[in-house]
């Protein structure tokens, strides 16, 4: 099966276009206003309605309350949540509930006992995005920090999974062959500065999973 592709932080019309044209399976818009790659409201109205068929439509939260998420989702016409933040097994459930929409938990992994804890959100989350822990007090994603990928080795977990942290065009193939990862998502790797997305990049990086 073909990996599949997440661009994340998508924050601009020619942004998604670029990934909608080279055929990336997800966009993901960011709902934390601490990033660079936040958007607003009207932001990820105009962005929602123009991905509507072409792109599946991931919404990144950190932390959230259900009112902060239910506004997003109304308005970016989400189809996943993505929880970056210390959202515990029963908040993840909670969410995937009350919305009805697929949720992703992200993981911040720095070694081999932080992937085990993906077994803790068997019943509760319908992914699991294994990201590099990034240095305390800065973002919890963006950063362009990377794990030992050789940690995800053979792993075979309870939920469906894919790889995040310092991914890009260069060593995306590396990353598929290390872990076998059924979904790869990036957001810097396919950046000009931090929140601005590159067009020629996101290119390069989707036809560079597809060769891998």
């Amino acid at each position: 099966m073909a990996t599949r592709i997440k661009i994340c932080g998508i924050r601009d019309a020619r942004a998604l276009d670029a990934a909608i044209e080279a055929r990336a399976d997800f966009a993901g818009f960011v709902f934390y206003p601490p990033s660079p790659r936040a958007v607003s409201a009207r932001e990820a109205a105009e962005l929602g309605a123009r991905a509507d068929g072409h792109i599946k439509r991931v919404g990144l939260f950190v932390n959230a309350t259900d009112g902060e998420m239910a506004e997003a989702v109304e308005v970016g016409k989400l189809d996943v949540l993505q929880l970056h933040g210390q959202e515990t097994p029963n908040r993840t459930a909670a969410l995937r509930s009350r919305f009805g929409l697929p949720v992703w938990k992200a993981l911040s992994i720095a070694s081999a006992a932080d992937i085990t804890r993906a077994s803790e959100y068997r019943d509760a989350a319908d992914f699991i995005l294994f990201d590099a822990k990034t240095p305390k007090g800065t973002l919890p994603g963006g950063m362009g920090v990377r794990f030992d990928w050789n940690l995800l080795a053979g792993y075979r977990g309870p939920v469906e999974w894919g790889l995040a942290g310092g991914i890009d065009a260069a060593n995306v193939a590396e990353a598929i062959a290390s872990t076998g990862a059924p979904l790869v998502d990036v957001s810097s790797g396919v950046e000009s500065e931090p929140g601005v997305k590159d067009a020629g990049k996101i290119a390069a990086f989707c036809r560079a999973v597809r060769a891998a």
